[in-house]
């Protein structure tokens, strides 16, 4: 009998949240995400010394953040000799609210990959899902740099990215998870709310919904699991994204899957057309107390570690 893992990689691409190759190869994802906290966790173990080491001596009198960057790219170079698709590198956090500067960083990763001999076809650009962020996705898209928006909680934000045709999102279910569990507090029944019915699932499943009702391409990347009953009821989903942990637990346990999303899921699930402009995106996205304090949250905390590993990379040059 197959694996977990290879039944869900019947109906949904794979894709490892981790900065560690040999995760990577362990489990042969078709593409990988990184961020900030990722990578600040990975140069700090001994197998990546060299690599850190490389990048620092090249480096020299350059501004901090253009060192960042070419750490980002050296990592991302690497995990593409790994996976046989794509990797999201991830624009610092401290740019959410600004779109020109947003972009100009974008352009330099890609620039900087271009040095690797990468192709911008195998590079997602990961940028926070604030309306500046999604402004400076819609202009990269137009130039051909395809984008990834994260930190996405909310139908609102989703929509707004397919408004702006962004390539892919990253709805994150178990931040949305831990947000209603923590408000519910001691009422909190862990069973009622397994499962497809776990909000971080349901969010998600709108969202499936959604886009496959009004023939939307953009891509739907789950992100930030707390458990594989959260990855088995999106099965069906376009991508999900899996660290290392549940990856390692849906490889050990056997069982049949069948694909929970699929379009007649969505046609019977589509929630109603969104309008949004500007001001109603940001009144919307304010309605909504979960989205609002958990990409707030996000923020801060990408942004906490990219402070940290700001002050690491200074230290070593």
């Amino acid at each position: 009998m197959p694996t977990l893992l290879d039944a869900l990689k019947q109906s949904t691409t794979v894709v490892a949240d981790t900065g560690d190759f040999e995760g990577m190869r362990r489990f042969s994802p078709t593409d990988a995400t990184t961020n900030p906290s990722l990578i600040l966790k990975a140069v700090q173990l001994p197998a990546y010394q060299d690599l850190l080491d490389a990048v620092t001596s090249q480096s020299k009198g350059l501004p901090i953040d253009e060192v960042v960057d070419r750490l980002l790219v050296a990592f991302g170079s690497e995990i593409l000799k790994i996976v046989p698709g794509r990797v999201s590198t991830e624009v610092d956090a401290r740019l959410s609210f600004d779109t020109q500067a947003t972009i100009e960083r974008a352009r330099r990763i890609i620039a900087f990959y271009s040095e690797h001999n990468v192709d911008k076809s195998r590079v997602l650009i990961k940028i926070a899902a604030t309306w500046e962020g999604i402004e400076a996705a819609k202009v990269l898209q137009q130039e051909g740099i395809a984008c990834n928006l994260t930190l996405l909680f909310s139908l609102v934000q989703a929509v707004a990215c397919a408004n702006a045709q962004v390539q892919l999102i990253s709805p994150f279910v178990g931040r949305i998870y831990d947000w209603h569990k923590q408000q519910a507090g001691v009422h909190w029944d862990e069973a009622a709310h397994s499962g497809a019915n776990d909000p971080g699932v349901e969010s998600v499943s709108r969202i499936y919904s959604y886009f496959k009702t009004h023939g939307i391409t953009t891509e739907i990347m789950g992100a930030s699991f707390r458990n594989i009953g959260q990855i088995l009821a999106l099965a069906g989903c376009d991508l999900l994204t899996i660290s290392p942990e549940l990856l390692t637990e849906l490889d050990a346990a056997e069982g049949v899957l069948t694909s929970r999303l699929t379009p007649a899921f969505a046609s019977a699930n589509a929630p109603e057309t969104l309008k949004l402009d500007e001001p109603s995106f940001r009144f919307l996205l304010n309605e909504d107390a979960m989205a609002t304090d958990k990409l707030a949250q996000g923020i801060r905390a990408f942004v906490a570690d990219a402070r940290k590993l700001d002050q690491l990379l200074i230290a070593r040059l």
